[in-house]
This record gives C-alpha cells, sequence and structure tokens, in this order.
C-alpha cells in the first residue's frame, strides 16, 4: 500500500493532481480561522473555551465547518449551504417536471442543475448568516458564556451588513474551491472539504476525552474510544461495500453477419442506498423545533417541553424520534432516488432480462421487493450508527466531544472509499498495481 502511494506521486499528472488537492485543503483550512470583521475575537475564544463540549443545537454545524462557525470566521458556514441546496434541488427534481426534464438531457441538462443550485447556495448562505450574526449578537449563541454579550461590540447596521456579507462571500469561495478539486484534483471537491472539515475536529475532541476521563490519567477512556471508532470504521466499511447483485442476461441478436448482445452482466443494489442523506435529514428536523424554541419568548408549555425532550441527547424521546425518522427518511430518499419502472423499461428496450423474471412490469416489482428488502437492513443499520454518541453519553458523559458518531463516521469512510477508488483506477491506467495486491 505505501508502495501505491510512491508510485502516485512518481506519477506527473497525478502527483500534480494529489498536490493541487492538498493546496486547496490547505487554503480552506486557513480560511476556516480567519475572523470577520466586526467580532471581538478575544470574547470568540473564551466563549469556544467555556464552551467547549457543550455546543448544543449548532453541534453539527460546527463539525461540517471544521470548527469554524463556532469561530465566527469568513468561513464560518462551511459547506452546508451548499449541502442544503443539493439536497433540495435533487427532491425537487422529482416534483418540478422542468428539473427532470433537464436532467435527462445529460451534461447540459446537469450543468443547469449545477447553476441552480449555486444561485440557491448563495440565498440560503444570505439567509443562514443573518441567523448566526443576529444568534452571536443576541449571545445566545453560546448559551452561559460570561462574555456572550461582547462578541459583537458593534451592533450598527452596516457592520451586521458587512459581516453577512464576509460569510456568504466565504461560502462561494468555499463551493469553488470545491469545484476547483473536482474538475483540476482527485475525488469529489465537496465531499473532499466536508471530509477535512470533520476530520479537523478529531484531535481536540479525542484529547477532551483524554482530559474528561478518570482512569489511569484518561489514557484509558482515551483508547477505548480509539478502539470503538476502529470497530466502527470496519463496520461502516463491510456494510458501506455490501451489496445485493441482481443478474440480468441480454439476448442475442443479429445485425448483418455480426451478433450483438448476448452477455450477462448484474445491477448492484447497495445495502445502504441512501448513504448518509437520512442522517442529515433527521438532524435537521429534529433542530427545527429546538431552534424555534430558543429564540421564542416566555416559558410555554410547548417551549418547555421541546427543550427538555428534544434537545437532549440521552432523553428517550429524543432517541426514538431520531431514530425513527431516520429509517423513514432511508426509505423516502431509496424512493425517490431509484425508480424501478425506469430501469425495467431500459432493460427491455436494450434486450434485457433478469432471469426466471419477465420484462416489463413483473421486473419492476421484483425490483421493488429487492429494494424493499435490503433497505430495511441498511436504515436499521444507519440509525444505529447515529445512536453511537448517545451510548458514549451514556459511557463517558461526552456526546459532544465523541469523535465517531454516526454522521460524522459514515461521511469519512464514504469520502475515503471513493476517493481511493480514483486514484487506484488511475494507478491501473498506467499498468500499476492498486493498493491492494
Amino acid at each position: 500500500m505505501l508502495t501505491a502511494f510512491a508510485r502516485a506521486f512518481k506519477t506527473p499528472d497525478l502527483r500534480k493532481k494529489l498536490l493541487f488537492t492538498l493546496g486547496i485543503i490547505v487554503v480552506y483550512r486557513v480560511g476556516t480561522h480567519v475572523p470577520i470583521p466586526g467580532v471581538n475575537y478575544k470574547a470568540v475564544q473564551t466563549c469556544v473555551n467555556e464552551a467547549s463540549g457543550n455546543q448544543g443545537l449548532f453541534g453539527l454545524v460546527n463539525m461540517f465547518s471544521g470548527g469554524a462557525l463556532l469561530q465566527i470566521t469568513i468561513f464560518a458556514l462551511g459547506i452546508m449551504p451548499y449541502i442544503t441546496a443539493s439536497i433540495i434541488l435533487q427532491l425537487l427534481t422529482v416534483v418540478i417536471p422542468r428539473l427532470e426534464a433537464l436532467k435527462k438531457e445529460g451534461q447540459a441538462g446537469t450543468a443547469k442543475i449545477t447553476q441552480y443550485t449555486r444561485y440557491l447556495t448563495v440565498a440560503l448562505a444570505i439567509l443562514q448568516g443573518t441567523g448566526l450574526v443576529a444568534t452571536a449578537r443576541s449571545g445566545a449563541l453560546f448559551n452561559g458564556c460570561s462574555v456572550a454579550s461582547n462578541i459583537v461590540p458593534d451592533q450598527a447596521i452596516f457592520t451586521t451588513i458587512t459581516m453577512v456579507v464576509c460569510m456568504t462571500a466565504g461560502t462561494a469561495v468555499v463551493m469553488w474551491l470545491g469545484e476547483l478539486i473536482t474538475d483540476r484534483g482527485i475525488g469529489n471537491g465537496m465531499s473532499i472539504l466536508m471530509f477535512i472539515s470533520i476530520a479537523a475536529t478529531f484531535p481536540s475532541a479525542l484529547w477532551a476525552i483524554k482530559k474528561q476521563g478518570t482512569l489511569a490519567g484518561g489514557w484509558i477512556e482515551f483508547g477505548t474510544v480509539i478502539l470503538v471508532g476502529l470497530v466502527m470504521v470496519a463496520l461502516v466499511v463491510f456494510v458501506e461495500q455490501a451489496q445485493r447483485r441482481i443478474p440480468v442476461q441480454y439476448a442475442k441478436r443479429m445485425i448483418g453477419r455480426r451478433s450483438y448482445g448476448g452477455t450477462s452482466t448484474y445491477i448492484p443494489l447497495k445495502v445502504n442506498q441512501a448513504g448518509v442523506i437520512p442522517v442529515i435529514f433527521a438532524s435537521s428536523l429534529l433542530y427545527i423545533p429546538a431552534l424555534v424554541a430558543q429564540f421564542a419568548g416566555g416559558n410555554s408549555g410547548w417551549k418547555l417541553w421541546v427543550q427538555n425532550n428534544l434537545t437532549k441527547g440521552d432523553h428517550p424521546i429524543y432517541i426514538v424520534s431520531y431514530f425513527l425518522l431516520i429509517v423513514f427518511f432511508a426509505f423516502f430518499y431509496v424512493a425517490i432516488s431509484f425508480n424501478p419502472e425506469e430501469v425495467a423499461d431500459n432493460m427491455k428496450k436494450y434486450g434485457g432480462f433478469i432471469p426466471g423474471i419477465r420484462a416489463g412490469r413483473p421486473t419492476a416489482e421484483y425490483l421493488s421487493y429487492v429494494l424493499n428488502r435490503i433497505t430495511w437492513p441498511g436504515s436499521l443499520y444507519l440509525g444505529l450508527i447515529a445512536l453511537v454518541p448517545t451510548m458514549a453519553l451514556v459511557g463517558f458523559g461526552a456526546t459532544n466531544n465523541f469523535p465517531f458518531g454516526g454522521t460524522s463516521i459514515l461521511i469519512i469512510v464514504g469520502v475515503g472509499l471513493e476517493t481511493v477508488k480514483q486514484i487506484e483506477s488511475q494507478l491501473q491506467q498506467r499498468n500499476y498495481e492498486g493498493f491492494l495486491r
């Protein structure tokens, strides 16, 4: 494996792509530490230290930004606006016929949808940036911090507009950096930046667990968390690579003196067909009532109920709601992303059939049956992985500091596998062995 890495850097064009990707990553990480104008940097650092391990509602967004959100830097919003915009466009493609037609137009239609995603990203960045500035000005960004009200000392409207513009520009730059990696580097740019953002929070989170530990100076807890993380990575890799292969046979056709078709292939249906999307959907949906309750005035009954039941990760109502939402969104996303009828029609058009299944409607029904059966274990697996931070709360009392949580480990393993596959495919094009001999 180390020899393969050395060969990758010995290949001129592949080395150029790898170094370009590393350079963009350095620029991205530098931007996550540049504060925006109008922010009291000392007060922010004081509140970050006091709020360590207690990030509350902003924990997920802070993780996706690589810790830049609570630092209130120019890249504070990170890639969350782009992720949200991509998910919204993907869902709207199923609902709006115009977008569905664009998706079927090939590269030109995809470019148009990408342009719509960029516009929506900027709009969401303005909205989220305004919300973050308002939260920072009110002192609600760091509940319980002694200097939270001094984070934005200048309350003038011009200062507020400047802060929002800087955050929106930072989001546009992050989007541009991701597209540069996709075009001129290795792997999917946005996925790589997401990978780096999450991985950047690992060292501090692991060290916080060590400091909070009581057994052998915290080293027992530290080693246990590392061991649990390795087991989880192995489990996630195993499930992410698992697939049900449905055999497909193509009929042999004679055109002139040549025969076409007669080949055998398969349709790979992954156990986790939805990826990490259901976890993000469920987290976002549970954040909405908690966020509304946080900014609502007074102490009404519904506000207290939400704060007591839907903001604490170890509460039974929160755990059950989170798990059920993940299972629901797993089925929902698979239903809109994989169309058995369309696959069956394409197979019939090109003379393909599943052995023992008639072409057309019986094939679509069979694909739906298989897809529903493998989605059940996939959705249950997602729900169990996502609840690992809650189990960490019970075991170590460190929910927000537990780095190997559901969303983070799924994204890191998924992006890592995909990037390694791309590097390996480029190595094999040059008659080199891949990473695994």
